[in-house]
């Protein structure tokens, strides 16, 4: 028999500037399935503070529903990433993510820091730089890191290289921490796609993040989340399909058998360990109503 799975789903994670307090309130409403509150990137050095009042304020006056909660941090080499870590550390959200981490070190610091806090939050970390690429599984093991996000903006700028639709220049980078992702066990993030009013050019990077293999695309702009849902979701036919294959799967375990078929298509252990998946990501949306 299958043991059962928890299926987090992480179709789209939309990174919300905290220094916006329009756009703070208007995420109660929007379909993603994960929320960035962004106190890093999105947010001049001069509005660093306010931007951190203002998530702290929404956390604890919006609603935010079935939506995951993750606040991005500034760096623990800035002026602002500890007070960040500091303020967050025992609020209502679901991790802190930290961008351009590289090493080992980084991490433990991190750790230590919310020790010394109380805190027990998960850590996200961002992969944008070529030595956290090539070094990843030195430190993307750790049993606190719960995800990683390819921040590919930071990624082509230190490469020297050019932003293009098809990324055909950043595929090693990009499968290699797909790779790496999933031989330590971990759900990885593509990065965003940066022209946001090309909804068609965005469903190809989807589409292309997909078949490497990332759980979810980072986002920028609201209108990006319905694309981003589809393309890395499941529609209700391919929920119905591996709730077939389930059922013949267990059919022929319960009969003694190795294989099962179903339309003429045999179904084998690993169909059905997809499938599974499958049935608990469609579960985990319709339970959210």
């Amino acid at each position: 028999m299958l043991s059962p799975i928890a299926v987090v789903p992480r179709r789209s994670l939309l990174y919300m500037p905290g220094a916006n307090a329009r756009a703070l309130e208007k995420a109660q409403g929007l379909d993603c399935d994960t929320i960035i509150f962004d106190l890093e990137d999105a947010v001049a050095p001069d509005s660093k503070a306010l931007a951190r009042s203002q998530v702290l304020a929404a956390l604890a006056s919006h609603h935010y529903g079935h939506r995951e909660l993750i606040v991005r941090c500034n760096g623990l080499d800035t002026p602002w990433g500890q007070d960040d870590l500091e303020a967050f550390a025992n609020s209502p959200i679901d991790g802190l993510l930290f961008p351009k981490i590289e090493s080992q070190d980084q991490v433990a610091a991190i750790k230590s820091l919310l020790q010394t806090c109380g805190s027990k939050l998960p850590l996200w970390l961002m992969i944008e730089t070529p030595t956290a690429v090539l070094r990843l599984e030195e430190f993307g093991g750790d049993e606190e890191v719960a995800a990683l996000v390819m921040g590919t903006s930071d990624l082509v700028k230190e490469l020297r290289a050019q932003h293009s639709p098809v990324r055909h220049n950043l595929a090693y980078a990009l499968q290699r921490c797909v790779l790496t992702a999933r031989m330590l066990g971990k759900e990885i993030f593509d990065g965003v796609h940066l022209d946001f009013r090309n909804l068609p050019e965005l469903r190809d990077a989807c589409e292309a993040g997909r078949a490497m293999g990332f759980d979810g695309k980072t986002l920028i702009h609201p209108d990006q989340v319905p694309i981003a849902n589809e393309v890395f979701g499941y529609s209700p036919e391919a929920v119905a399909q591996a709730e077939a294959i389930l059922k013949v799967w267990q059919e022929a375990l319960a009969q003694g058998k190795g294989v099962a078929e179903l339309d003429g298509r045999l179904i084998e252990n690993l169909h059905a360990h997809e499938a599974q998946r499958v049935v608990a990501f469609g579960q985990a949306l319709r339970r959210r109503g």
